[in-house]
Formats: structure tokens, C-alpha cells, sequence
């Protein structure tokens, strides 16, 4: 095993194994520099003549090479509403991933245009939840005679199609940081809730902040008939989460959680709410990525932390707090790959293009979903 810089343990591509990591995958350590050097002077220069007509979003779980050019950094929906809040910037280029960047579009004005200089650049959870087969699953809770009384909800880590489908349908969206304001909201308009994308997210909040069982929640599986639950099961559930998951906070584990505190006498294990429950229920502090980075501000000097969320955001947060011991809560886990396909050379592309007067990689969402999409985002921000 090898010590990086900032003291986070990690293997290294090639150098040594871990018996309890996946098999078949292959997770690097310290990320390679950008191919070429000019490229960071190339993204100054081309910024620089942009000036204000360009506003740079990044999130926290980008590269280092391509954080150092945002303007503001954030979580997904604090850039989205960053976005909206300049109206005077003509171009958007949100370093994130797809739904953040519809989520801009969305919330900012025509005259706006959102850039996401990759368009591979999508998310795993929100695939995981489409369309048709949210509209599918609507069906089955018409034909079991309980849509009437369940209220959607949907995780900002969705596309915007499932944004409107909550907005039709008399629901809202959440983030990590709000979402018992939101299911506390929805329960109050209706017996159950039907949660999107993120199963974890969903059942964390309900049991552990909301006092529900676990026996209160059911699956529902898209890729299953009927999402393979009966009536009586859908009529008995409280909360109706649908089958997905975040692929990096989704691979922490209990072990992890178990095998920290061996290594580390005294550690605290923070969390992010994405993580499976039996992760959640054995650490020691949860929440959002903004919570995460302001716990690890307040915490006093000497304290040791092992950090359960994308590994990017953790490197950073041990170089910014050299004073605290700050690790990786797993030891092989991956960067989130779709995250890091916004790379040096695609933004300099992105910002190079717009100088010169082309607009490459837009995100537009059309005008029916934007509406109803933009309804369920103002339910969420007329919350208490």
C-alpha cells in the first residue's frame, strides 16, 4: 500500500492488492497530470477573453485540474442556483455532470446558454430511473388503486424528464440536505411517498429522521414485472424507493466502516447520506457534501476522520485541512468515472470554442419539461 501526499492510504495501479476489493476492477491511485502543460495556460488565456460573459461552475467532485478554474463550487443544486443568480453571464459552462447542467438550463434565463464539455459526462443513478420506466411504475401503483394517495419525489441526481414527471404529478424534488423537509412535505399531502432515484437516500431519511421501519419501505424494480413487489405490498409501504444507488457511495460497506476503526484508534465516521444503511447506522456523523466539508471546517485540530463519499472531494478536503488526519473511508474505491470525464483538455476545448464564437455541447431541455420540471424545483424551494 502506498501513502500519498496528503497521508490518504491508497493503491496504486499495479502495486498491490486488496483480497476484499471487487474483483475485475482496477481503481487508480493518484490521478495522471494533464497530458500537456499549455493547457492550463490555454484555458487562462481563453477565459480571460471571455471575461464575464463566461460563468465557470465546478463540483466538488472534479478534478483538481479543472476545479481551479470555477468560479464558485458546489454541490449540484448550490450551482444550479449559482447559475441563476447570473443573469449577466451569457454562457454557463458547468463542470458536472448531465443533470446538473439540464437543472442550469432549467433555472436560468433563454437567453443563457448551459455548456457541459463532455457529454459523456452522465450520472450512473440517474440512468438508473428513466422515463418510461418511472411512467411505468405509476401504472402499476394505479392498478394496485394507491397513485391517489403517493406522492413522487425525486433526488436532484435525476434528469429532468423525471423532474417533470414529479412536477405532473403533484410531487417535488430534494437534496441530500433537505430531503426530510421533503418527505415531511409529501406525507402531508399523501399516505406514501415514491422515491427516485436513490434507494439509500430515501430509506436513511425515513428511518433514521423520520421514524419509519424498515419494514415500512419496499423496492420497487424497474427491470421486474410489476417492480416485482404485489398489491399488498405496495398498499402496506409507507415509502416505495425505487432501485438505484450512487456507484461510489454505493460500495462502501459495513467492513469499511469496521476495518477504519481498527486502523485508526479514535476515528469519526462521516458519511454521506447516498451510503447504504448498515453504512450510515454505524458511522458516527451523516450528510450532504456541503455538510461533510463544514463538519470537517468546525472539527478541532488533531482529530482523525475517515470520509465516506467520492474521492476527489476527500484529497481535496485532507489538503485543506492539514491540521486534522482526514482519510478515505475504503481503500480501493474509485473516482466517479462519469465525474472525471469533465478533463483539462475538454474544458479548454469547451472555453476555446466559446471565444471564438462557437457554442459546443449545449444543454437545452425543451419547454413542457422545463415547466413541469421547474415546478417540482419550486415546491422544493417553498419548503420551510
Amino acid at each position: 500500500m502506498t501513502t500519498t501526499e496528503t497521508g490518504l492510504p491508497l493503491f496504486v495501479l499495479g502495486r498491490g492488492t486488496d483480497p476484499h476489493s471487487e474483483r475485475g476492477v482496477d481503481c487508480p491511485g493518484e490521478l495522471p497530470p494533464a497530458s500537456d502543460p499549455a493547457l492550463v495556460e490555454r484555458a487562462r488565456r481563453a477565459k480571460a477573453a471571455l471575461g464575464e460573459r463566461v460563468f465557470v461552475l465546478g463540483h466538488h467532485y472534479q478534478r483538481d485540474e479543472v476545479i481551479q478554474f470555477a468560479d464558485v463550487t458546489g454541490d449540484s443544486f448550490k450551482l444550479a442556483r449559482e447559475a441563476a443568480a447570473r443573469p449577466d453571464a451569457e454562457y454557463i459552462v458547468f463542470c458536472g455532470v448531465h443533470f446538473m447542467a439540464e437543472s442550469a438550463d432549467i433555472l436560468t434565463s433563454d437567453a443563457q446558454r448551459v455548456v457541459l464539455p463532455d457529454l459523456a459526462a452522465g450520472c450512473s443513478m440517474a440512468d438508473m430511473a428513466t422515463f418510461d420506466q418511472v411512467e411505468e411504475c405509476w401504472e402499476a401503483l394505479q392498478d394496485a388503486g394507491i397513485a391517489d394517495v403517493t406522492v413522487p419525489v425525486t433526488y436532484m441526481n435525476s434528469s429532468a424528464d423525471i423532474k417533470a414527471f414529479c412536477g405532473r404529478n403533484g410531487g417535488a424534488v430534494c437534496t441530500s440536505s433537505n430531503a426530510r423537509r421533503a418527505l415531511d412535505w409529501a406525507f402531508s399531502r399523501g399516505e406514501k411517498v415514491l422515491f427516485l432515484p436513490d434507494q439509500h437516500l430515501g430509506r436513511n431519511t425515513a428511518v433514521l429522521e423520520m421514524g419509519l421501519s424498515l419494514d415500512d419501505c419496499v423496492v420497487y424494480n424497474p427491470h421486474r414485472p410489476n417492480g416485482g413487489l404485489t398489491a399488498g405490498q405496495l398498499e402496506n409501504a409507507k415509502m416505495i424507493l425505487w432501485k438505484g444507488h450512487c456507484s461510489v457511495h454505493g460500495r462502501f460497506s459495513a467492513e469499511c466502516v469496521d476495518d477504519v476503526r481498527e486502523r485508526i484508534p479514535g476515528v469519526n465516521v462521516l458519511v454521506h447520506p447516498e451510503c447504504r444503511h448498515e453504512v450510515v447506522t454505524k458511522a458516527d456523523h451523516i450528510g450532504s457534501t456541503e455538510y461533510i466539508i463544514e463538519t470537517l471546517r468546525r472539527a478541532p485540530a488533531g482529530s482523525s476522520w475517515a470520509v465516506g463519499t467520492e474521492l476527489n472531494l476527500v484529497k481535496r478536503l485532507a489538503r485543506m485541512f492539514p491540521d486534522k488526519n482526514v482519510t478515505f473511508l475504503d481503500r480501493t474505491v474509485c473516482y466517479c468515472s462519469t465525474m472525471n470525464r469533465i478533463d483539462l483538455p475538454h474544458l479548454v476545448w469547451a472555453l476555446e470554442s466559446l471565444a471564438a464564437g462557437q457554442v459546443v455541447n449545449q444543454i437545452t431541455v425543451d419547454d413542457d419539461t422545463a415547466h413541469w420540471a421547474k415546478v417540482a424545483l419550486d415546491r422544493m424551494l417553498a419548503l420551510p
